[in-house]
């Protein structure tokens, strides 16, 4: 067994006790993040969760939260990034929530490049894994279950049909206003504030996952270590595209733990469309 099996094994056994104790922990508030975003309980306890799994092994140097300023020394191995609780504020509605993972064989900060794996768990009616590493020519989701995984092999839809673009009009660019008003006609609109369960309805019938800039955000909301590459990395794998409005999303290069990215994932003609709206 490998250092990046040993990473897969140890995300699966935390996000089943997480699954199981989110309701215990969904109702207060626990202060904000290092991004300034108000957090609650769950946010801190599920890091707590992941970090206590995945510090310990051996095959992990690093851990880098999006709940911690700084990043934890572990010892030698891969650098894991992790949002242990994307989407946290859908618990007060019992709407899905997810956790993403990158594996980086670098210290942090450092471009998509560097990632050797990722990993995306979906808490929704029930609990499934998706699983992208560069020793494996395939994706892979993983329906978890109190006692074993069921996986099968993931595939990008040859049709698109759904698109989910975050931000209010008038609060985003006026290009991307257009864009949007383009591939709403086109599309079907799903979009639920969950990264983790938007990028899941693209992966399931093709189209697109858009956080652009807004007012407020004016780089994007979404972070680069902890959401956007893992993701893009988890898509570019499946043949889909991934950008920040310019370039793939794993060339960004960060020079913070925190820093964040405009964010587009899906089809990659989708994509391509993207660019050349942003770009004119």
């Amino acid at each position: 067994m490998s250092d990046l099996d040993d990473v897969v094994r140890m995300v699966r056994a935390v996000a089943g006790d997480v699954r199981r104790g989110l309701a215990d922990h969904a109702g207060t508030g626990a202060g904000t993040n290092p991004s300034g975003e108000d957090r609650i309980a769950a946010d801190v306890w599920a890091d707590g969760q992941f970090f206590d799994g995945l510090s310990a092994l051996d095959g992990v140097g690093e851990y880098v939260s999006e709940e911690r300023e700084t990043a934890v020394d572990c010892g030698a191995g891969y650098a894991i990034a992790i949002d242990p609780l994307d989407g946290s504020s859908n618990l007060a509605s019992n709407n899905p929530v997810g956790t993403v993972v990158g594996v980086y064989d670098a210290t942090l900060p450092a471009p998509g490049r560097e990632l050797v794996g990722a990993v995306m768990v979906l808490y929704g009616p029930y609990t499934t894994m998706i699983v992208a590493r560069e020793d494996e020519s395939t994706v892979e989701e993983h329906v978890v279950r109190q006692d074993e995984t069921v996986p099968k092999t993931l595939a990008l839809p040859d049709d698109p049909t759904v698109v989910g673009i975050a931000g209010k009009r008038g609060e985003r660019s006026a290009a991307c206003d257009m864009l949007v008003d383009e591939l709403e006609r086109e599309l079907k609109l799903r979009y639920g504030g969950a990264m983790a369960a938007d990028v899941r309805q693209v992966l399931e019938y093709g189209g697109l996952f858009g956080y652009p800039a807004v007012e407020g955000y004016p780089d994007g909301k979404l972070r680069v270590h902890f959401e956007s590459a893992p993701l893009a990395y988890i898509v570019e794998s499946l043949g889909g595209g991934s950008t920040d409005g310019e370039q793939s999303l794993l060339d960004v290069e960060p020079t913070g733990l925190h820093d964040r990215t405009q964010t587009f994932l899906g089809d990659a003609t989708l994509v391509e469309r993207v660019e050349s709206a942003l770009s004119d």
